[in-house]
């Protein structure tokens, strides 16, 4: 098949979503299938076409920047070219321009696929107010336009004011989890590095600094679980600095954060490679995922810490909390509770035992290739109603 993959930000961009369709377009190409990507072109200096690992990736010039969307005034005419040139359809959401692709697939009988990741909800303004209306708007003509809507659990799909308006186009998959290969050595190379005076216990949390990550509550947690574990350590995975629409939010926070990585209490690790992210998870005690509002709707950390053998601590939302309870590795917490934060990680570091799972089991559940197969079976039941 030839897949035309649709997104408002691709690589180099690194949140949940890309990740999640970056994995899953390397695992159609190795299953033989030819893939484009249409994406913007959000930084100017980003090709405006290139193959990344057998993908080809076209993006469209970048007028300007709304909030954290993008205009795009020629998008329409490459879209109209790609179709035509493509067998199916892929739709990653939300996103402004998914309408416009989705009605093109469904008058030019192409097989349409909407993957929906979670619900939108911008920064405080009005600017951002309307630009929230326009995507719900689009996205809304999208899921009317589409043949079929992928939501990773039912759960989030039920609780959802998007899914839940459209579970006659329903299915269910889980999203495409996995990690390099890393030998020991390496991974107590990435310890000696990051963690030269061996605190313990090591909390990590992989995430963008956004709003919506519940930093803050971690944060707040931080000060009962040090006075359990003096030497405790944050390590924080991810961008952390000018995040488009999040840069208040740092500024908020950061005080608190330079005070902790003075004690040594807190230890920024940037943006890491896949191949650090696989030594990022054995060092940890426990994942901490504190979201607060349903704009996370999974956590795939949980399930590349979970491969790792290591527990999860997460907020008691639709889709985020499904990983523990599915695997039963970690443990659930109110949205915002610090005190239970704190109290579940203390927990699970006194009791490691206790949150164990059959690792080989996950690793297989969450495989792209699996995930793929999943998918084409979709794209074939489609196209076998529109004959």
């Amino acid at each position: 098949m030839k897949i035309l993959v649709g997104l408002t930000y691709y690589r180099p961009h690194i949140s949940g979503l890309t990740i999640y369709s970056e994995r899953l377009a390397k695992a159609f190409v190795k299953r033989g299938h030819d893939v484009t990507v249409l994406t913007s072109r959000f930084i100017p200096k980003l090709p405006t076409e290139e193959w990344m690992e057998g993908v080809r990736v076209v993006r469209a010039p970048v007028l300007m920047h709304v909030s954290k969307g993008v205009v795009m005034p020629t998008l329409g005419y490459i879209a109209t070219k790609l179709v035509l040139e493509h067998d199916v359809i892929h739709l990653h959401l939300p996103q402004l321009d998914a309408a416009g692709l989705a009605l093109r697939g469904r008058l030019l009988r192409k097989p349409t696929i909407i993957t929906y990741h979670c619900d939108l909800k911008m920064p405080l303004g009005l600017l951002s107010w309307a630009a929230n209306q326009a995507v719900h708007f689009m996205d809304n003509l999208a899921a009317i336009f589409t043949h079929r809507i992928v939501a990773y659990t039912e759960d989030y799909a039920k609780n959802s004011p998007y899914l839940s308006r459209y579970q006659h186009k329903l299915n269910v998959v889980s999203p495409p989890v996995e990690l390099p290969f890393v030998s020991a050595k390496k991974i107590h190379e990435f310890a000696k590095k990051n963690n030269p005076n061996n605190y313990r216990p090591v909390i990590g949390m992989a995430a963008r600094f956004a709003t919506e990550k519940g930093v803050e509550v971690l944060l707040d947690a931080l000060k009962r679980i040090i006075d359990r574990y003096p030497k405790v350590q944050v390590w924080f995975a991810g961008p952390h600095e000018n995040i488009v629409g999040e840069e208040g939010y740092f500024k908020r926070l950061s005080p608190i954060i330079r005070a902790l990585e003075r004690k040594g209490s807190w230890h920024f690790l940037g943006v890491l490679s896949l191949q650090d992210m696989a030594r990022f998870y054995p060092n940890l005690d426990v994942l901490a995922v504190p979201s607060l509002n349903s704009t996370e709707a999974f956590g795939l950390v949980q399930i590349e810490a979970m491969m790792n053998e290591i527990p999860c601590v997460a907020s008691d939302l639709p889709g985020v909390r499904q990983p523990v309870i599915r695997h039963k590795m970690g443990k659930i917490v109110p949205i915002g509770d610090s005190k239970a934060l704190a109290d579940s990680i203390i927990e699970m570091v006194d009791n490691p035992s206790v949150y164990k799972a059959n690792t080989l089991a996950i690793k297989k559940r969450y495989a792209p290739k699996s995930i793929a197969e999943e998918y084409e079976k979709l794209f074939i039941e489609i196209h076998d109603e529109l004959i």
